[in-house]
C-alpha cells in the first residue's frame, strides 16, 4: 500500500477544502516526478461517487493506470488505443479521444474528474475537453472539476488559471480553471531529496545562434523550415556538440537528447553509437515507438534521441543526462524537458543538462509572463509597500546579488471578499492623468477616477516633435550637483544628457520641509529604480551620495521659455 509524502497530502487536503466550499474547476501544480499519482490515487479512494481521469494519449492513460494499480488498487480503462473499454469501475482511466468519440460510455454517478497534464484544456466551447465536461454537467450539477499540471502556463495562451491561493489574480480574463489551489516548487522537491539534483551546464563547448531566429519570428511560432534556415550555416558546430555529449556521458546510464527537427535529428544519428542509439519521431509508428522505449527504459540502447515528442507523460528514471538541442520561448516547456531526467533512481546522484542553444533559463525560476525587458534580467522578490504581498518581478542584480532596479508596475495580490475578489491595486510604475493628476496603470487608456481619456505617449512624443518651441530628447546619462542661483542660495541642479552630451537640467531646492516635499513629489516618486522603496532625503548631499538609486526616463519634452528649455514631461514607458 502507498504512503502519502507530506505534500501530497497538503495537495489532497487542498483539494477537500476547495471542493466542500466551491464547484469551481480548480488545479493543482506539482513539478514533473512529483508524485501527481499518489494524489490521483488519495482523491480517487476517498471520493464519494466514481471517479473519471482524463490524459491526452495512450501513454499516459496507461502509464497511470498502472502506477494506480500498482498501489493494490483496482481501476477500469476506457481508450481504444489500449483495446479496452471497461465502463462499470468506481475509478476509470481515459483519453479523451475516445470518450469524445463515446457513445455507450455510462456518465451516471461520476463526482470527480480529474484532468492529468491540464495545461492541453482550452477555454474554447468546441473542444474534446469542453464536449465530455457538457456531458458530465447534464448528469451531475456538482460535479468537481481538477487539473494537474506542471507547467500552468502557456505560450501563447498565458496562465491556464484566473487565481492563485497565495492571492494573486493571474488574468483579468476568465479561465476555464478557477483557481490554483496548491503549488509546490522544484526547489523544494529537490533541497528535500524528493527529486534528483539537476546540473545544469549552459553551453558545455560551443552552441548554436539562435538569436537571429527569434528576430526572425518576433514571437509567431517558430516553424521547422526557420529551424533548417537557422541550421544550415551551423553544421560545423554539430560535430563538437556531439562529441561533447559522448564524452560527458561516458560514465551515465540513460541519455536523452532533444531536437530541433527530423532532419536535424537524423544528422545527430551519425554521430552517436550504432546499436545504442535510438529515434523517436512524431511519425514513428506506435508498436515501433513503444518497443524503443522498452528496450530505452530496460537499459538495452543508451541514447533516446527525440523530435517534439517525449516531453510530457515519460517516465525513465534512471536518465541521467538531459541535452537540449533545439530552442523554445516557452519556459515551461523548457522545464518539461529538464524533468525527463530528475526522477530517483537506485545509484543516480545527479541529472547533467547540458544546453546547446545558448537560450541559459533558469529552471528554478517561477514563471513570469510579462516579456524579459532586457537580457541581464532575473526574476527578483519585491514586497509590496502597502500589503507586503511578495512579488516575482524581472529585476537587475549587481555581482553581489544585491537587487538594483525592478520592472514590476502593480502588486499582483488580491483578497477574497464575500463579493468575489479585491485587488491590493498599489501601483510601482503609474502614469499621471493630465486633468486630475492621479496615478493610473501604464495600460489604462482612461482615468480610473475622472474618467478623461489618457494621452498615448506616442502621440505626446509626435505632438512635441511637430512644434517649433519644443525639444524631445533621448537622455543617456544622468549628473546631480550642487549649484547656487542668482541669489547665492543653495540648490540642486540635475542634468539629462543625450548620446551627443547636450544637457537639460532642473533645479530644485532643499531649504524647506515643502521643498523637500516638492522634490519627492516630482522627482523621486517618478525616477526610483525601485518605487516601493520608502528613501527619505534630508540633505542635497544624501542624493547626490545615492544617485544610483534613480533612473533615466525614455524621453524628455522641454519646451522654450524666452532662451532656455525648460523640462516639461518625462516618458518612461512607450505605448
Amino acid at each position: 500500500m502507498y504512503k502519502l509524502r507530506p505534500y501530497q497530502q497538503d495537495a489532497v487536503d487542498a483539494t477537500i477544502k476547495h471542493f466542500k466550499n466551491s464547484f469551481d474547476p480548480a488545479l493543482i501544480v506539482l513539478p514533473t516526478g512529483s508524485g501527481k499519482s499518489l494524489v490521483i490515487a488519495e482523491l480517487a479512494k476517498i471520493a464519494v461517487g466514481r471517479v473519471l481521469v482524463l490524459a491526452h494519449v495512450k501513454e499516459l492513460v496507461e502509464q497511470n493506470h498502472q502506477k494506480y494499480e500498482s498501489y493494490s488498487l483496482k481501476a477500469g480503462i476506457y481508450s481504444a488505443g489500449l483495446n479496452r473499454k471497461d465502463t462499470n469501475d468506481k475509478v476509470t482511466f481515459s483519453s479523451i479521444q475516445s470518450l469524445t468519440k463515446s457513445t455507450t460510455f455510462d456518465y451516471n454517478g461520476i463526482t470527480l474528474v480529474v484532468i492529468d497534464e491540464a495545461h492541453r484544456v482550452s477555454s474554447e466551447k468546441e473542444t474534446q475537453y469542453q464536449h465530455v465536461i457538457t456531458q458530465l454537467r447534464q448528469f451531475n450539477d456538482e460535479l468537481c472539476l481538477l487539473g494537474l499540471t506542471a507547467t500552468p502556463y502557456r505560450l501563447g495562451f498565458g496562465w491556464i488559471y484566473q487565481y492563485h491561493y497565495q492571492g494573486e489574480m493571474r488574468s483579468s480574463t476568465s479561465k476555464f480553471f478557477y483557481k490554483c489551489i496548491y503549488e509546490l516548487t522544484l526547489k523544494y522537491l529537490i533541497k528535500n531529496e524528493f527529486l534528483t539534483e539537476p546540473i545544469q551546464i549552459d553551453s558545455p563547448v560551443a552552441c548554436y545562434d539562435f538569436d537571429s531566429l527569434f528576430e526572425k519570428t518576433q514571437g509567431r511560432p517558430i516553424t521547422d523550415k526557420d529551424l533548417e534556415d537557422s541550421l544550415k550555416d551551423q553544421k560545423r558546430i554539430t560535430p563538437s556538440i556531439m562529441k561533447n555529449i559522448i564524452d560527458l556521458s561516458e560514465d551515465r546510464k540513460g541519455v536523452m537528447i532533444f531536437t530541433s527537427t527530423v532532419k536535424h535529428a537524423k544528422e545527430l544519428l551519425k554521430y552517436l553509437p550504432e546499436g545504442l542509439t535510438e529515434l523517436v519521431i512524431g511519425d514513428t509508428p506506435l508498436k515501433q515507438r513503444d518497443l524503443i522505449i522498452q528496450r530505452f527504459k530496460k537499459q538495452e540502447i543508451k541514447y533516446l534521441v527525440n523530435v517534439s515528442v517525449l516531453t510530457t507523460g515519460f517516465d525513465a528514471p534512471h536518465v541521467d543526462v538531459i541535452a537540449i538541442l533545439r530552442p523554445t520561448q516557452s519556459l515551461s516547456l523548457y522545464q518539461q524537458i529538464v524533468g525527463r531526467g530528475l526522477r530517483l533512481s537506485p545509484g543516480k546522484e545527479n541529472c547533467l543538462i547540458l544546453d546547446y542553444t545558448g537560450l541559459n533559463y533558469d529552471i528554478y525560476s517561477p514563471l513570469i509572463h510579462e516579456k524579459r525587458p532586457s537580457e541581464d534580467s532575473v526574476i527578483v522578490d519585491i514586497n509590496c509597500p502597502k500589503c507586503d504581498h511578495l512579488n516575482h518581478f524581472w529585476g537587475i542584480k549587481d555581482e553581489n546579488d544585491f537587487i538594483v532596479e525592478h520592472f514590476g508596475q502593480k502588486c499582483k495580490k488580491v483578497f477574497e471578499t464575500p463579493d468575489g475578489h479585491e485587488e491590493c491595486g498599489y501601483l510601482f510604475r503609474f502614469k499621471l492623468c493630465d486633468f486630475c493628476h492621479l496615478e493610473n496603470q501604464i495600460s489604462a487608456r482612461k482615468c480610473t477616477h475622472c474618467e478623461k481619456d489618457l494621452v498615448d505617449t506616442d502621440k505626446k512624443l509626435k505632438e512635441a516633435m511637430s512644434l517649433k518651441d519644443a525639444h524631445v530628447m533621448k537622455p543617456e546619462t544622468l549628473w546631480f550637483e550642487k549649484d547656487t542661483d542668482k541669489n547665492g542660495e543653495e540648490r540642486l541642479k540635475i542634468t539629462f544628457f543625450d548620446i551627443d552630451v547636450n544637457g537639460l537640467s532642473q533645479y530644485f531646492y532643499f531649504n524647506s520641509k515643502s521643498s523637500k516635499i516638492l522634490f519627492h513629489l516630482t522627482f523621486v516618486r517618478f525616477h526610483l529604480r525601485r518605487p516601493e522603496l520608502r528613501v527619505k532625503f534630508e540633505t542635497l548631499d544624501q542624493i547626490i551620495g545615492n544617485k544610483q538609486l534613480f533612473r533615466l526616463p525614455k524621453f524628455i519634452i522641454a519646451r522654450k521659455k524666452f532662451k532656455a528649455w525648460v523640462i516639461r514631461e518625462k516618458i518612461f514607458f512607450k505605448d
